[in-house]
This record gives C-alpha cells, sequence and structure tokens, in this order.
C-alpha cells in the first residue's frame, strides 16, 4: 500500500512541476470583449424560451394575486351581500298561501 501512495505522490508532484514549468499567458486588451462574444455566441433558443418562460411565471403570479386582491374587496352588488340561506328564506316565505294544512277525515261514519 505505501508504494501505491509513494507512486501516486511522484506522479502528482511531476504534474505539479510540469504545470509550474508553463509559461502564464499575459491577457491581452481584448480579451473581456472577446469572452463575453465568445459567452453570447453560445447562448441558444434554450435560454431564451427560459426568459420567456420565467416572464410568463411572474406574470401569471402577479395576475393571481391581482385577482385575489379583487375578489376579497366586497362589491355594491346586492346579490353578494346575502347568502344562500338569506336567499332560499326570502323565496319561500312562510306568508305564501301555497301552504296546505292537513286534512282530517272521520273514519267512523262510513257513509261518507
Amino acid at each position: 500500500m505505501e508504494a501505491k501512495h509513494g507512486r501516486e505522490e511522484r506522479t502528482l508532484d511531476a504534474l505539479f512541476a510540469a504545470y509550474r514549468d508553463c509559461p502564464t499567458p499575459e491577457p491581452s486588451v481584448n480579451f473581456m470583449p472577446e469572452l463575453w462574444q465568445k459567452i453570447e455566441s453560445r447562448q441558444r433558443f434554450t435560454f431564451s424560451f427560459r426568459r420567456m418562460a420565467g416572464a410568463f411565471v411572474t406574470a401569471a403570479l402577479a395576475l393571481s394575486v391581482a385577482l385575489g386582491v379583487y375578489m376579497s374587496i366586497p362589491h355594491a352588488n346586492p346579490y353578494y351581500s346575502e347568502t344562500y340561506v338569506d336567499a332560499l328564506a326570502e323565496a319561500n316565505s312562510l306568508d305564501l298561501p301555497d301552504i296546505v294544512a292537513p286534512v282530517f277525515t272521520d273514519q267512523a261514519d262510513p257513509s261518507r
């Protein structure tokens, strides 16, 4: 096991030494503009689609919040102020003549 670690360390030391021997390139004056040109040239349709999808989600969230606020504000319409039970009670008032009283028949007289 020690031989394996020793060989790996020597290989790693050699790799670091080769890296140190490489010359360090100096960036030119046009380094940043060229870098941004490369980045922008690699952007594809998926990036713009992702941006449009994000805008759509944001607009949907804003519309949902706006509709929620609109629906929570009480309106001056009389139908919104009464409940379903109140509307049924008003439609089926006890003062209406269509209520029928029970009919009593006399079972003792068979001639009738």
